[in-house]
């Protein structure tokens, strides 16, 4: 690609750009599940996950324990009830290891040496959690989209088996501590919520590979704690109000994918070349006037996507390099919008000449001040000591 010459993508293609990144990762984590699948039919992992629950049946009450042994059972059976639907029924007070209602979930076959549960809820008459999630701490994977739930469950520590968990588009203000007992998650995705920070302790889920905080809007910063995430290769904080890349990112030695569009990013720090392994970088709707020469040193590096509006300075290695997919993003700014504009700029135009003004009458009110003092204390000197005395004759003519 020669250098000047522009590609105008519509934002919409953007969609396109994701889409082949998610098929690669498909792949990725389909080799990933693989392993993880041979090595939870080992031995040690089902002799391990039963001393798990002999412990945690000693701290319980004899119905808690009467309980959890029914969904020790369950989970070993052939036929493994999938919850993806909502609850229909109510509760009758005091818990007693029953309930009235039923997920309207659908039954799916399952290897018995798999006691995966996923559990999906998706609706707005959601407010909370349901409390019979309390004795479901063998799920893998937890997916909440579109409630009104504001809050994740206080036994949330309890899910030490939690692979995924999706929490998109609610309406959590926090994350609580909590969650960084959960040492096995490798999926967090808590985007377009109302976080406005994220707790150091997540920093323990060291086995974390894909972190998705977009749409927060009052997420401003990330904890130094996050820089132990050594195995994060996706790393999402879009539509955010970042003013400068956060320093544990840089610290993510094998960081992907990093995606920082829409914020309010001014510039890209010297050593982003530390970020050795990163494929795609996506710095579009920001502030941005030049990008960093550390970029060429990153071999790994096919693709950067920019807004071409304002971007003046890119070094050329990045245009001519043939592995690397430039894309800068040109907004088809509306007439109406193209008019407000102007308007905005005849008003600041406006605004800096009354203060011109304002300032040079002020200056000029302070001269005549001093003019006036000065010619007052003239006159008071004059009452007193004359500066000089003038002879006067008159002749008459009689």
């Amino acid at each position: 690609m020669g250098f000047g010459r522009k590609v105008d993508v519509p934002v919409s293609d953007l969609s396109v750009i994701r889409g082949i990144w998610e098929v690669r990762v498909k792949k990725h984590r389909q080799r990933q599940k693989k392993e993880q699948q041979r090595i939870e039919k080992s031995a040690l992992s089902r002799i391990d996950q039963q001393w798990q629950y002999r412990i945690y049946c000693k701290s319980l009450r004899p119905n808690e324990q009467n309980l959890l042994h029914q969904y020790l059972q369950r989970s070993t059976r052939t036929e493994v009830q999938e919850y993806t639907g909502e609850y229909t029924g109510e509760y009758t007070g005091e818990y007693t290891g029953e309930y009235t209602g039923e997920y309207t979930g659908s039954d799916q076959q399952q290897d018995p040496d798999e006691s995966k549960l996923k559990l999906q809820l998706d609706g707005d008459s959601w407010t909370e959690f349901p409390p019979e999630l309390r004795w479901s701490t063998f799920l893998t994977e937890l997916h909440v989209t579109r409630t009104k739930i504001c809050r994740l469950p206080e036994y949330l520590a309890l899910f030490t088996q939690l692979l995924v968990l999706h929490v998109p588009k609610n309406s959590i203000a926090e994350l609580p501590p909590e969650i960084g007992k959960l040492t096995a998650l490798r999926e967090l995705n808590v985007s377009y919520n109302r976080l406005s920070k994220v707790p150091p302790e997540l920093g323990h889920c060291e086995n974390l590979e894909r972190l998705e905080l977009a749409g927060n809007y009052n997420l401003s910063e990330l904890p130094f704690e996050l820089s132990s995430l050594k195995r994060l290769v996706h790393l999402d904080i879009a539509e955010n109000r970042f003013v400068s890349i956060p320093v544990c990112a840089l610290r993510m030695s094998v960081l992907q994918l990093l995606d920082l569009s829409h914020n309010r990013l001014s510039d890209l720090p010297q050593d982003m070349d530390r970020l050795e392994q990163l494929v795609s970088l996506f710095v579009h709707k920001n502030n941005l006037s030049y990008l960093p020469h550390c970029l060429t040193n990153i071999s790994t590096l096919r693709m950067i996507v920019v807004s071409g509006d304002e971007l003046t300075c890119i070094p050329t290695k990045l245009c001519h390099n043939p592995n690397i997919k430039f894309i800068r993003l040109c907004d088809n700014v509306t007439s109406a919008e193209k008019k407000k504009k102007e308007e905005k700029k005849e008003e600041k135009k406006v605004k800096r000449r009354r203060w011109r003004e304002l300032g040079k009458e002020e200056v000029k009110d302070g001269r005549e001040k001093e003019f006036i003092e000065a010619y007052i204390s003239t006159l008071t000197d004059r009452d007193t000591v004359p500066y000089s005395t003038t002879k006067v004759s008159i002749s008459c003519l009689l």
